[in-house]
């Protein structure tokens, strides 16, 4: 009796034990290529929407399945073909001689006269002013480096003409492999980007090159300066010119309109011709039967640069993957029973690949990385926690500081924001462009969420590196951003509370700027970030802020009502109005990235989390809004609630063969969608720093799921 008991005690131990230790931090190091390698992408056919990226996260250049960007056209409506830089931007002509000033309107919010630039509709020369300065700057499409094949006939080639497409992307060394069929005839491509150079490199190998039918075009597009550029303006007028001038073993193209120069420098390994066809187009043709191999390096300086031949720029391409996949913070989760795990593994390597590939330069990315114009290539502000924050999370401090410490070069603007309205401090541009200038928005530019931003990546920076250096480096953007938030609160005498608004939208953008008070998240973002700059003072030994202290304290309260967090105060139907069921259920923000802050009742979130679930119109949502949830799911001890929301089957949370997060046929990639599910993961694994530890606690611990993490980051 007691040997049959002893066996059933020792198993259970055993079971209990085996489950435990599914969900643990990595033992031995995990096999990151094996990793990375599961998910290589191949593609057989061509489908516009996966077009594949090489780049070294300040320039990118977007492909086809040919290996370049041979048919621009068929992908415009997919994943366009474009190739971008952070340093390329075009204005056109100010021919109307418009004024900031003209895109002014005044508002008169808690007594106190302030102007913002909005879109105005009703007067034709305000519009035109705003319509001005909302589409310039933008951002540049350099050029499209594409194949130009013709058959035996002389006709040229179509999409349809080709056969045997097979397509490799090789994430751990960055290299894309093409093949594919012309009148039975194979073509090769290689194809990588140079890590530190704005240079994407070819090998181009197969039969079809002895015919003399095929030629590499470079074609320069012409700005649209419209919402979404997609880099196939083939229309010119004088303002763009081009001038060609040749030499021994390669040619240079020297670019411009209006006042944007660039130069285009090639260079190749074998004997070849360059010939102009018409303006802005020009052709390569090979003339040999071997491997013809080619670079084409984008700089915006008149002087030339060396130009690395393929294989320099292969290996070094090889090299810089290799260090990032090394580098940092990396998941397992092969062994998993759970059907989902292969495809979150997916989107996993995949997002850090592309973000890493789209999103790391010295401006904050667009929501479209470097592959297209969206908001005519602009940075939206409220972003940048979900372009940036993970590379920290993961283990990868550096990459997010390369786009934080543009926050030095927005302030004067910023300041110059702050002041025409009537505040202290900095108050943080929400659309902009590389010099922090503000853009007219109607909605824009009564966000604030944004505000706090700035003291969240810096703090992250410290508590990952912590010294007396990077205080003082960053305090003046710590200061200056508290400040605004604490003179941006106002008094309430009825209730004896500092309230947030009117005049502001919150994160949820279907709020009225001239009645929205007190949204939660924002407040519990408010009340973080501002304790955390009086923290920063303490650490440098300065006196406690007494205007911060004061409204940190009588700080209004999280509006709730039934047991559930509303979206704001003023919004007392949140939960019946349909006009706030829809776009971002960002009241979960409050329980999300930041640690339960201004009097945050868990139990109420979680009635509010099963609200949402229950009540939302997910097909009005965005990318982040799904990591969104499942990182509140985590912090409120909701694991599997956490791993249904990053896999939820809704369009706006679908993840493309190339790992992009596919919104909707206008916005068909969205990285704030892949930089926020690896912020969610980052805390599903590591946890907050109220966990334990040891142990992943956003994933279920039901013997389904093994997961092995290391080198990742706790979130606050």
């Amino acid at each position: 009796m007691w040997k049959g008991k002893q066996r059933f005690y020792t198993y259970c131990c055993w079971w209990i034990l085996f489950i435990s230790s599914n969900l643990v931090s990595a033992q031995a190091p995990i096999d990151r290529k094996a990793v990375v390698n599961r998910h290589r992408i191949s593609i057989t056919r061509f489908d516009s929407l996966s077009a594949l990226t090489v780049g070294n996260g300040a320039f990118a250049y977007t492909l086809d399945a040919t290996g370049m960007q041979t048919f621009p056209e068929a992908y415009a409506g997919g994943i366009p073909l474009g190739t971008q830089t952070d340093w390329a931007w075009h204005s056109f002509p100010n021919k109307g001689g418009y004024t900031f000033e003209e895109t002014l309107r005044e508002y008169v919010f808690n007594g106190k006269k302030t102007a913002y630039a909005v879109q105005d509709h009703e007067a034709k020369r305000k519009q035109e002013a705003t319509d001005y300065f909302r589409s310039n700057p933008h951002r540049l499409h350099l050029a499209n480096v594409g194949l130009e094949m013709q058959h035996d006939d002389g006709r040229l080639v179509r999409v349809a003409d080709l056969g045997q497409i097979h397509q490799q992307m090789d994430l751990w060394t960055g290299t894309v492999t093409s093949s594919f069929a012309l009148d039975q005839r194979l073509v090769r491509v290689i194809t990588a980007a140079h890590p530190k150079m704005d240079a994407v490199s070819f090998r181009l190998e197969g039969p079809l090159l002895e015919s003399n039918q095929i030629g590499i075009r470079i074609r320069i597009p012409s700005p649209t300066g419209l919402w979404k550029d997609t880099g196939i303006n083939w229309t010119y007028d004088s303002t763009q010119q081009s001038r060609l001038a040749r030499h021994k073993g390669g040619a240079e193209i020297y670019a411009s309109i209006d006042r944007s120069h660039y130069l285009i420098q090639m260079q190749w390994n074998a004997a070849a011709d360059i010939y102009e066809v018409q303006p802005q187009y020009f052709v390569i043709k090979p003339g040999t039967k071997g491997p013809f191999e080619l670079t084409v390096l984008f700089s915006e300086q008149s002087s030339k640069r060396k130009v690395p031949d393929f294989e320099k720029t292969r290996l070094a391409s090889a090299q810089a993957w290799k260090k990032f996949w090394m580098s940092g913070g990396a998941l397992d989760l092969s062994g998993s029973l759970d059907q989902r795990a292969d495809e979150l593994e997916r989107r996993i390597v995949l997002s850090q690949y592309l973000t890493r590939v789209q999103g790391v330069s010295p401006t904050p990315p667009q929501e479209t990385g470097l592959t297209y114009n969206s908001w005519f290539g602009r940075p939206h502000m409220e972003m940048h926690w979900w372009h940036a924050v993970h590379f920290a999370l993961w283990g990868r401090p550096e990459l997010m500081k390369k786009s934080l410490d543009w926050y030095f070069k927005a302030l004067p603007n910023a300041e110059k924001l702050a002041l025409r309205q009537g505040y202290k401090g900095v108050r943080w541009q929400k659309m902009t462009d590389p010099w922090g200038n503000e853009t007219p928005s109607s909605i824009g530019s009564f966000l604030v969420w944004q505000q706090a931003h700035v003291i969240y990546m810096s703090e992250l920076l410290y508590k990952i590196q912590p010294s007396r250096k990077k205080l003082n480096k960053y305090k003046e953007l710590v200061f200056a951003t508290a400040d605004f938030m604490a003179d941006f609160l106002a008094w309430d005498s009825s209730s004896h509370t500092y309230n947030l608004g009117p005049g502001l939208i919150p994160a949820q953008e279907s709020h009225d700027p001239l009645t929205t008070v007190n949204p939660t998240f924002e407040l519990a973002y408010w009340h973080w970030a501002l304790s955390v700059a009086q923290r920063w003072r303490k650490r440098l030994g300065l006196p406690e802020h007494p205007e911060w202290k004061d409204k940190i304290e009588r700080l209004a309260p999280l509006p709730h009502r039934e047991g559930v967090y509303l979206a704001a105060r003023s919004a007392p139907d949140s939960y019946t109005n349909p006009q706030y069921l829809r776009d971002h259920p960002s009241v979960l923000g409050a329980s999300a990235g930041i640690p339960p802050s201004n009097g945050l009742d868990t139990s109420i979130m979680n009635h509010t989390l099963n609200t949402i679930l229950e009540k939302w119109n997910w097909q009005t949502t965005w990318g982040w809004d799904y990591p969104m949830m499942a990182m509140a799911a985590c912090r409120l001890n909701r694991p599997e609630a956490a791993v249904e929301a990053l896999l939820m089957p809704v369009q706006k949370n679908t993840y493309l063969i190339n790992g992009h997060n596919y919104q909707d046929t206008r916005l068909t990639l969205y990285l704030p969608g892949n930089g926020g599910l690896l912020a969610a993961i980052a805390m599903m694994c590591a946890g907050t720093e109220s966990d334990p530890g040891g142990k992943a606690p956003g994933f279920p611990d039901n013997g389904k799921w093994k997961v092995r993490y290391e080198g990742m980051v706790k979130i606050f």
